[in-house]
């Protein structure tokens, strides 16, 4: 049931509809803004031409939020998607072959430390789920990840050195 309020989402920044309803189970978000991922999620199933998007929306939003920094699956989901979003981003490889290096990355995970997340996100959900399904659904997908890792800056070396280790 929506409200004319909207609520900051504590995981993104970005800004809902103050709603009661579902969030993940273990990363930090406002109902609304779990109810905009899944838009997103919904046309990404349903059209097969947005699957090959699919991958680079679950890691960006996995990484905006990013849950508690106490819990060894926040920690590693963070750093698992973190470095699967840099392979997608900065790599030419098909989504299938992205989740493969990231599979074999996963049996890794243990030596992921705590990321903490930037003070603030440039793009959200917010801004992509309005465009859910449509021409410009993949585009605004693309800018999103890129924003957010970009966002990410402070990590990058940590991540970049943590996948040649563990994929190397």
């Amino acid at each position: 049931m929506a409200s004319n309020r909207q609520t900051t989402c504590p995981g993104c920044g970005g800004r809902f509809d103050n709603i009661t309803g579902p969030t993940h189970a273990y990363m930090i978000s406002s109902s609304g803004c779990y109810a905009a991922f899944n838009r997103l999620l919904a046309a990404e199933y349903s059209d097969p031409a947005l699957r090959t998007t699919h991958r680079l929306t679950v890691d960006t939003y996995a990484v905006q939020h990013p849950g508690d920094p106490n819990s060894r699956r926040a920690v590693q989901s963070v750093g698992l998607h973190l470095a699967r979003l840099k392979l997608q981003l900065t790599h030419d490889l098909p989504p299938k072959e992205t989740n493969d290096v990231m599979l074999g990355m996963s049996e890794h995970k243990a030596t992921l430390i705590p990321l903490a997340p930037p003070t603030r996100f440039t793009l959200t959900v917010a801004d992509v789920a309005p465009r859910a399904g449509t021409k410009q659904h993949s585009a605004k997908v693309r800018d999103w990840a890129q924003a957010t890792w970009d966002d990410y800056a402070a990590h990058h070396d940590y991540i970049s050195d943590w996948i040649a280790k563990t994929v190397g």
